[in-house]
C-alpha cells in the first residue's frame, strides 16, 4: 500500500483574533503544525506529506526549517478554501503517485491527533471499497434553529456524527469526486462530503473526541491540556 499525506495549511483564522495565522501559534514552544505533523510522522508507510500553504506566507519556511519529519516534505500553493487547497495537492500528487494510491486529509489545527485513532483509520479505510473518515458520536442533544435564531425542532443524535480528520480515499476517486464538487460550486467543507456528493458512502471510522480543532482562543488552552496528559501517561 502506498500512502500520502496533504495537509491543508493556507487558512487564515481570523476567529482567532491573532495577526500570526492560528497554524503556526505556539503550543508547548512549538508551532500547532509541527504538532499535527509530527503525528502524520508515526505512521511508516507514508510515502511523503504535501503541505498546502499560501504563496505568500512568510511563516511556513521557518517553521520548516525546524522539522525533522521522516516522511519527505513537499510544500504546494494552497488556494483560497481548504477544498482548493486539496485540489491543488492532488494535483501535484499525480506526477508521483497512482490512482490507487491512498491518501490522508489532515487539518493542519488538529495537533491531537492519536496515534491509535490514526492507525485503525488507515486498517479500516484500505479495507473498504471507498474509504474512510475519523468522526465521534454526537452526545449531546442537537437543536436545528429557525431564521430568527430560535430551535425549531430537536434532531435525532443516533445518527449523528462529528467529522474529524484525517479523512483516508483513493486518489484517483477522490480528485475525480472532488473535481465535480467544484465544477458543480457545491460548498464541500471536507473530503467526505466531495464522496457524498458523487454518490459514496464513506465509512465512519470512531476516533477520540479529543482530537479537536483549533479554531477558537480558548481551543489551544485545551489542547495544551490533552497533550501534556498524553505525555504525562
Amino acid at each position: 500500500m502506498r500512502l500520502w499525506a496533504i495537509v491543508p495549511a493556507a487558512g487564515i483564522g481570523r476567529r482567532m483574533g491573532t495577526e500570526v495565522p492560528k497554524q503556526y501559534l505556539p503550543l508547548l514552544g512549538r508551532p500547532v503544525i509541527a504538532h499535527t505533523l509530527a503525528a502524520l510522522d508515526r505512521l511508516e508507510a507514508l510515502e511523503g506529506i504535501l503541505v498546502a500553504v499560501r504563496e505568500d506566507d512568510a511563516w511556513w519556511p521557518e517553521v520548516e526549517r525546524g522539522l525533522a519529519t521522516r516522511a519527505p516534505l513537499v510544500r504546494v500553493p494552497g488556494g483560497r478554501e481548504r477544498r482548493d487547497s486539496v485540489a491543488n495537492a492532488l494535483r501535484r500528487l499525480r506526477d508521483t503517485a497512482a490512482p490507487d494510491d491512498w491518501v490522508l486529509v489532515h487539518d493542519a489545527v488538529r495537533p491531537c491527533l492519536d496515534e491509535a485513532d490514526l492507525r485503525r483509520l488507515v486498517a479500516r479505510a484500505c479495507n473498504d471499497p471507498v474509504g474512510a473518515l475519523l468522526a465521534a458520536p454526537v452526545r449531546d442533544t442537537m437543536k436545528e434553529a429557525d431564521g430568527e435564531g430560535r430551535s425549531a425542532r430537536t434532531l435525532d443524535r443516533s445518527r449523528l456524527w462529528h467529522a474529524l480528520t484525517p479523512q483516508m480515499f483513493r486518489l484517483g476517486l477522490l480528485e475525480a469526486a472532488l473535481r465535480r464538487a467544484l465544477a458543480e460550486g457545491l460548498p464541500v467543507t471536507d473530503e467526505a462530503a466531495a464522496l457524498e456528493h458523487a454518490g459514496h458512502r464513506p465509512l465512519l471510522v470512531e476516533g477520540r473526541s479529543d482530537n479537536l480543532k483549533i479554531t477558537r482562543p480558548e481551543d489551544l488552552a485545551l489542547a495544551e491540556f490533552h497533550l501534556r496528559r498524553r505525555a504525562a501517561s
